[in-house]
């Protein structure tokens, strides 16, 4: 894979900053190997590291939920291992081998999360990492546009299975959609609802934490951080711990202070007092519904208001246009006061929303401004898009900004 830049370019720069040796295609003035092709020669060294160091491998996946999964996962991990995680979005080709040539030497455990925009993706990633154990944390409609359908994307997931061996456990969602694509003989636990092979019992939301039971566990788990769908992620997490030998006093204890990659369902203050409910790292419909779900159950301030903002969410393809228009069934207007909406997919469910609270904005400037003119101390606000659409620094804008910039 060839990037707009030659690397090679940069090798000098490199070897300035302390760079003692490098790949190259070809013969340059700097120690180097001289390689075919630099990508697979990395992927290759990466894969030698792992064999030589045989952390235990835990692989994630999942259209919605897997960073926050694999961060559980290495915090429950991390009371009794050295572990070591993928850290920020490394989890593609060149991410996923950054993150094996950078865990360090005497890891224990390896939590390495595995991500996909195409068919195939998956599986290279697993026979690459050979994982111990996998993870696919949900099935949604993330990356659409390049995978087509939703069966589609069900078996790119199953490709965490590639270098899994049948012995080894595959932990996976009770959606009938991966049935078809679940190798033969495959160790797996099924988890969702009572009656799976593993659940949550005994649910109870609050703004900012979690506290819930498990069918495999006799402790009470806490979690702080709010959203029922990060109960589901911390049991995952939990189960993972009892399969590779914690105590339950040590994942509750992990779970406890768990702390998440930003942006992730961040309860944040505004400048001038107003609470802000930040979760625009990604985007589909699923997570967009889940965390509209959440935000509406959590008890208004009985002087404040509840206002959401949405924009686009990206990578959807031809059923984009529909998929932002449904989400108006999520939209409990008895517990919303106002909808800011920006971006070109969004023009869609503003228009099956006429007789509602809902302004739409061309321009992120005029949406941020909308927001500071009429955001009180008191009121509740919710973000939600994709990265891409730049949420994330509307956010910080208003963290910053002095009171006298509000209503």
């Amino acid at each position: 894979m060839k990037a707009a830049r030659d690397g090679h370019d940069f090798i000098e720069t490199a070897f300035a900053n302390g760079a003692i040796a490098t790949f190259s295609e070809k013969t340059v003035s700097q120690p180097h190997l001289l390689v075919d092709d630099c990508l697979e020669a990395f992927q290759k060294l990466a894969k030698y590291y792992l064999e030589k160091e045989r952390p235990t491998v835990i692989a994630v996946t999942g259209s919605n939920g897997k960073t926050t999964t694999k961060d559980m996962i290495a915090a429950v991990l991390s009371e009794k291992y050295i572990t070591y995680k993928t850290q920020g979005n490394h989890n593609n080709e060149i991410g996923l081998p950054y993150t094996i040539l950078h865990m360090p030497s005497g890891t224990e455990k390896l939590v390495l999360e595995m991500g996909m925009d195409h068919p195939g993706d998956i599986d290279f990633l697993s026979q690459l990492a050979q994982p111990d154990l996998a993870v696919i944390t949900l099935i949604g409609e993330a990356h659409l546009e390049f995978m087509g359908s939703r069966e589609a994307i069900a078996k790119g997931k199953m490709g965490i299975t590639a270098g899994l061996k049948k012995s080894d456990e595959l932990i996976a969602p009770a959606d009938s959609i991966i049935n078809a694509y679940i190798p033969e003989n495959q160790k797996i636990t099924r988890f969702g609802l009572s009656g799976e092979d593993i659940y949550i019992t005994n649910l109870i939301e609050h703004k900012d934490y979690l506290s819930f039971n498990t069918n495999f566990l006799e402790e009470t788990l806490t979690i702080p951080v709010p959203g029922k769908y990060n109960a589901t992620n911390a049991m995952l997490a939990a189960y993972v711990g009892k399969l590779q030998g914690l105590s339950e006093s040590q994942i509750k204890h992990a779970l406890a202070k768990v702390e998440l990659t930003r942006n992730r369902t961040e309860w944040k203050k505004a400048a001038n007092g107003a609470d802000i409910l930040s979760d625009v790292y990604n985007a589909n419909p699923t997570a967009m519904r889940l965390i509209l779900e959440t935000f509406q159950a959590i008890p208004k301030n009985p002087k404040g208001r509840k206002i959401v903002v949405l924009a686009d969410m990206l990578e959807l393809g031809e059923t984009s246009p529909q998929l932002h228009a449904q989400i108006a069934s999520s939209l409990n207007f008895s517990k919303i006061d106002q909808v800011y909406l920006y971006g070109e997919m969004m023009k869609n469910l503003a228009k099956v929303l006429p007789n509602r609270p809902v302004k739409y904005f061309e321009s992120l400037t005029e949406l941020e401004k909308a927001v500071k003119a009429t955001l009180q101390p008191t009121d509740q606000i919710l973000f939600k898009g994709s990265n891409g659409m730049h949420l994330a620094p509307v956010i910080e804008n208003m963290l910053s900004s002095s009171k006298s910039n509000f209503a």
